[in-house]
Formats: structure tokens, sequence, C-alpha cells
């Protein structure tokens, strides 16, 4: 399991997971779009069937992952089904986006064992994790702001950082604070030293 980058230059991997819904897209790529920052973006078969558009645009601007297919906790799976999550989930997201997600994986909920890492391995696939988890999906509801998600990236940041972000809103009161807080991030890093790079970086 992947948490950082391993280098000692001043970079930060931004990785946005997509598996609920994509209000915070449009912004989310703008912002990325205007300030010149590449990203990757973890995908769910249930994402890109039900925004297929907004899977491509995501496709066409970054480095693209593979989430599973309906977001599941997969220790609690046999072996078969953890394989199926995978592949069906690697299937939707290459016939939407017309690009593999392999080698790059993210465990539903960062949730693994080291034998469903074993399983996600032998199908070809790094496991990728984060440093820090910017909380912005648990919303104001969850005691979260613009200003937390900022914080918390900068209190983590270190050479290699890999940056946990949604591109969904929170259920509950439908904010948006990872795609708000996006341009300060980006800015305060720049500010601190620090460029960005894809997952591209990891060698795979």
């Amino acid at each position: 399991m992947v948490s950082r980058v391993p280098t000692t230059s001043r970079v930060v991997a931004l990785t946005f997971d997509a598996g609920a819904n994509g209000d915070g897209v449009p912004a989310i790529l703008a912002t990325l779009r205007a300030q010149h920052v590449p990203a990757s973006f973890y995908l769910t078969g249930d994402f890109v069937r039900a925004f297929p558009t907004l899977a491509r645009q995501m496709a066409a601007y970054g480095r693209i992952g593979n989430h599973t297919d309906n977001h599941p906790h997969l220790s609690t799976l046999s072996d078969a089904a953890v394989r199926t999550e995978v592949s069906d989930g690697a299937a939707a997201i290459t016939a939407v986006t017309g690009r593999s997600p392999r080698p790059l994986f993210r465990f539903p909920f960062g949730e693994y064992t080291p034998h469903t890492l074993s399983l996600v391995n032998s199908m070809g696939y790094v496991a990728v994790g984060w440093t820090v988890d910017t909380l912005g999906w648990k919303g104001t509801s969850g005691g979260q702001s613009a200003d937390t998600v900022v914080a918390r990236v900068l209190a983590a940041r270190t050479p290699g950082e890999i940056v946990l972000m949604h591109v969904g809103s929170n259920p509950d009161d439908h904010t948006i604070l990872d795609a708000d807080a996006l341009p300060r991030v980006v800015s305060a890093l720049r500010a601190a030293g620090y460029s960005f790079v894809t997952l591209s970086a990891l060698g795979v």
C-alpha cells in the first residue's frame, strides 16, 4: 500500500475519489485547468454509469484509477466477489472513458487486509492510499469547512504528499467543501514551495 510518493522533492499529488455524485466536478476541473494543476481521479463503475460525461471529462484531464464497481467493504466479500468488483469496475471505466484504470487502485473506505491487498496486487494493480484525508466529504454538517480542508492539507505537507479529496457533495448538506477549498489549497501549497504531480510519479 502506497501512502505517499517516494521522493525528497517538494511535490504533492492531488487525488479525487468519485463514487457518489459529481456535484463538485465542474468547479474542480475549472480550478485545475485555470491553475494548470495535474490530478488523479479514482472512479467507481457506479459513478461512470451514472455520470458518463463527467467521467470522460476527468479521464481526459488527468490520470484515472479503479475504485471498484460498487464501493463495497471488500474485506467482507469472498475472493471471487473481490475480483468481480475490481474487474467489473475496470470494465465499466474503460467502456465509458476509453481508458484503462490499471494499474492504479484505491480501496473503498481505505479498508484493506493483507489478503485483499494481495488479491488486488495479483490482478495487476498498485494500491494507493493517502497521506491526508481532507475530510471535506463530511460537510459542514460533519463539522468541516473549506478552512479545515486547507488546514489539514497544509498540516500534513511533506515531500510526496498524497491528498485525498472527493468530487461529490455531502448527502446531508450538499456542500462541496473540497471543490470550494481547492483554489486555496493550490495557492497555499505553491506558496510553501510545492508543485504538483499525478500518480504517474509513482512510476506506474
